[in-house]
């Protein structure tokens, strides 16, 4: 039997179930809590819903920026899943470039294909996905 989003899934795109799946558990957090929280409150439920899912993840992942093999700065991911995707988690109406370059850099410096900018809104959860084609 085919769950809902197998069936709709694209497969073109880089790790697509374990993508749906993830949003799945974002999707699910908002349905059951609303909008109108702080971002370490979904953060929270977020772990929550991926250990029901049975989804490997680590939470706050130190990665650091480096320059010549020397650390210049601490980039702390929300969550890494399944050790191949970034999980971004934002609180607010509109995506900011601020926030593809903050996922886009750390793709690149924990050498990572995919990253998902999870938006928490007043409407729902809103996505989007960062490659790194590198």
């Amino acid at each position: 039997m085919l769950l809902k989003y197998e069936k709709i899934m694209r497969k073109d795109l880089i790790y697509p179930e374990l993508s749906y799946k993830i949003l799945g558990c974002c999707f699910e957090v908002f349905k059951v809590s609303g909008a109108g929280h702080r971002e370490k409150y979904y953060e929270n439920a977020l772990k929550h819903e991926l250990r029901y899912k049975k989804i490997n993840f680590k939470s706050q992942v130190y990665y650091p920026s480096t320059y010549k093999g020397r650390a210049v700065s601490r980039n702390y991911l929300d969550f890494l899943i399944e050790d191949k995707i970034a999980l971004e988690l934002k609180v607010g109406e509109y995506f900011q470039k601020a926030y593809l370059d903050q996922v886009f850099d750390y793709l690149k410096f924990a050498d990572l294909k995919l990253g998902i900018i999870a938006n928490f809104t007043r409407n729902g959860v809103k996505s989007y996905r960062v490659v790194n084609i590198n």
